[in-house]
């Protein structure tokens, strides 16, 4: 079993039906949970409960699925900073936020879920799975 990294994307289209990535999160993150463990990035965990401090998100189901389906939460180090400075510089489209998230998957996932099809064209050593809403 290895690791599936969500994105904040995937994760708010899982969680909120009327969300338009809603279908596409559910089928992808049920499948990504029957073949991988589920983990978030440090990064993805800031804007979860930052959408839900400002209203965004219902803050108590956010923090059961983070507690009850969610098997790690992978923090950015200095490994996870240098990775993501190498894709920041080789794109610079690329936000830092995203190289984080892309960087802890590269180091540390088999596969990214993300509702950012841009993704998919940044070379990471893990597959880009990118929701189709």
């Amino acid at each position: 079993m290895g690791v599936a990294l969500l994105d904040t994307s995937a994760v708010v289209g899982f969680l909120h039906a009327d969300d338009t990535l809603h279908e596409a999160a559910d089928r992808a993150v049920r499948a990504a949970a029957r073949e991988h463990a589920l983990a978030v990035s440090a990064v993805t965990f800031a804007e979860l409960l930052t959408g839900a401090k400002l209203g965004h998100h219902d803050e108590p189901l956010l923090r059961r699925f983070l507690m009850e389906v969610v098997a790690a939460r992978i923090p950015v180090d200095e490994q996870v900073a240098e990775r993501a400075a190498d894709l920041r510089a080789g794109r610079r489209a690329l936000r830092m936020p995203d190289a984080l998230i892309l960087a802890t998957g590269d180091l540390h996932a088999d596969v990214v879920v993300t509702g950012d099809r841009r993704w998919r064209a940044v070379e990471v050593g893990c597959a880009i799975v990118a929701l189709d809403g």
